[in-house]
């Protein structure tokens, strides 16, 4: 399996809507760039016209221009290595790559190899996330983690004390990079494997975290109520500031609760509470 890497060099301003946009049209991985943004996409799943439709788009907006090519699997590492770097979440979290030094200051620490998935702390969806996380008591809690990516979410959960953790995803790729960081930060209490929401074995569990997209969260809020015991917690990102309404719309139909949310550079995560 391939991915294509997209590489578009475009104002800043517009790069964040970007990101979101191609989300849409099946792009799973973005890296920041000084001119721009690359994003990555796998080869089976790209449609042509799609990205000319919203580059199109977008061009009577603001100046870009863009390049496609092609990235073998075995290549992934080294391209993401030359922009990955440790990251924080506030005084608690550590996020580095095996090929950093640790840091002792941290309490928390997670090892990410940065493979081709979404999810290494970078982005505000995955930190705001995990900075939610450190707020929910997770102590001999079972957690739910939909779309894991590097399954860096599930690693926080069972490092912040969490008993029993199901990650799946539906790209190969993430499973086997779950697999590895799993086993790189000594985890014992998660499983993962390759599928969706719609064919999770029945269970409810104490937290669901879900870190997608728009349109993916308002589907599937309502099967996630689902897989949530009485007073459990959902916390999801992957959306707008803008979309929270929506998004919250859906949750208080499904028998949610909105608790709290956080927001930056216009991401959004929030923490929704089953009645």
């Amino acid at each position: 399996m391939n991915y294509l890497e997209l590489t578009i060099q475009v104002d800043s301003d517009f790069a964040e809507i970007l990101v979101a946009e191609l989300a849409e049209i099946g792009f799973d991985s973005f890296v920041d760039i000084e001119d721009g943004l690359q994003a990555y996409i796998v080869e089976e799943e790209y449609k042509d016209q799609e990205l000319k439709w919203l580059l199109e788009e977008y061009a009577g907006k603001t100046v870009l221009s863009y390049s496609l090519k092609k990235i073998a699997k075995e290549n992934w590492n080294e391209e993401w290595e030359k922009n990955f770097s440790p990251i924080t979440v506030t005084d608690q979290i550590y996020v580095r790559a095996t090929f950093h030094e640790p840091d002792p200051a941290f309490p928390l620490e997670i090892v990410i190899t940065p493979k081709m998935s979404f999810g290494t702390g970078h982005h505000e969806t995955t930190s705001q996330v995990m900075e939610l996380q450190l707020g929910i008591d997770h102590q001999n809690k079972t957690v739910l983690d939909v779309g894991t990516g590097t399954g860096i979410l599930a690693i926080l959960a069972e490092k912040l004390g969490a008993v029993e953790i199901s990650a799946f995803d539906i790209d190969e790729w993430s499973v086997e990079n779950t697999i590895e960081n799993i086993g790189l930060n000594d985890c014992k209490h998660i499983t993962t494997r390759l599928g969706t929401i719609e064919d999770e074995p029945a269970k409810v569990y104490d937290i669901v975290l879900a870190n997608i997209n728009r349109n993916i969260l308002l589907r599937e809020i309502p099967l996630y109520v689902n897989f949530m015991k009485e007073k459990a917690t959902l916390i999801i990102s992957g959306f707008y500031e803008n979309d929270i309404a929506d998004i919250q719309e859906v949750a208080e139909k499904s028998g949610l609760k909105k608790l709290t949310h956080l927001s930056k550079n216009n991401w959004a995560a929030v923490v929704f509470i089953k009645q």
